[in-house]
């Protein structure tokens, strides 16, 4: 009897564990996609506004980033006709150093798809992209 409570015990502690790494995985994955959703529409400024610590970017620099954005959705939309969809996949994620690896598919209209790993990093409860 005592081992089959130990069992159980042992069975509730893993089953518990791994429900929280899965919202920690949805988490990360939600983050980085809204992200992406934001650049794929044109919403550079939101895109940014996920980058960790965006507040204290340098305005040059800041600037620089809105540009290279641009250029990166201009490129798409010749090359593959835009982003048509962005699906997520995987996170792998640091816990103790509250970093993350989002893996998500890019979904572009000429059928292409392509992977890209987004890093990230929580601040304060919210993940963000490095």
């Amino acid at each position: 009897m005592r081992r089959m409570m130990i069992g159980t015990l042992c069975l509730l502690c893993i089953t518990f564990s791994c429900k929280k790494e899965v919202k920690t995985e949805e988490l990360v994955l939600s983050a980085a996609k809204q992200y992406y959703d934001h650049l794929a529409g044109g919403r550079y400024q939101e895109f940014l506004a996920g980058i960790a610590d965006a507040d204290s970017l340098p305005p040059a620099y800041r600037e620089q980033l809105l540009t290279n954005a641009k250029q990166f959705l201009e490129q798409q939309n010749k090359a593959h006709k835009g982003i048509k969809e962005i699906q997520t996949i995987k996170a792998v994620i640091d816990t103790a150093h509250h970093q993350a690896q989002a893996f998500l598919l890019l979904c572009f209209s000429d059928s292409i798809k392509e992977e890209i790993v987004v890093p990230m990093t929580e601040r304060d409860g919210e993940w963000r992209m490095n």
